[in-house]
């Protein structure tokens, strides 16, 4: 097909106010990674999974079930807090940085019982706190 010189080309469809779109796509994303990484930890703790052996002591100390189920909750708000943020609720961005900041503490409590899996998560985190709260919500990459 040609082009009629006089006609102007159709620009991009205008977006769409309930979609969200670039970093908080993105810091969504993230907070759903951290819930469901949290939602295994606190089922292999709740089972009894031989994954978690004895620890030293130390001061956060807690039977690990307990910690299974913390972990479980902290998952659970996790990924309803994503959710918030990936359609675009007003809630979403408060939600996601206080569920984010929870996790981290509970990871950093966590680290003596498996440390590589907790600072991963914590680092999932803090990338998620940094991205909600540093970025206003109209902010977008492609339109930049």
């Amino acid at each position: 097909m040609t082009e009629t010189p006089g006609r102007a080309r159709p620009g991009p469809a205008p977006a769409d106010p309930g979609r969200v779109h670039g970093v908080y796509r993105f810091a969504g994303f993230m907070l759903e990674l951290s819930g469901v990484l949290s939602l295994l930890q606190g089922v292999s703790a709740v089972a009894r999974d031989t994954l978690y052996g004895g620890t030293p002591p130390y001061e956060y100390r807690f039977d690990l079930t307990a910690w299974g189920w913390i972990h479980l909750v902290v998952g659970v708000a996790l990924i309803v807090a994503g959710l918030g943020v990936l359609t675009g609720k007003a809630w979403g961005r408060g939600a996601g940085v206080a569920a984010a900041a929870v996790s981290l503490i509970t990871q950093f409590m966590f680290i003596p019982h498996y440390p590589l899996w907790s600072i991963s998560v914590m680092a999932l985190d803090l990338i998620t706190i940094w991205v909600l709260s540093r970025f206003p919500p109209d902010f977008d990459l492609g339109r930049r």
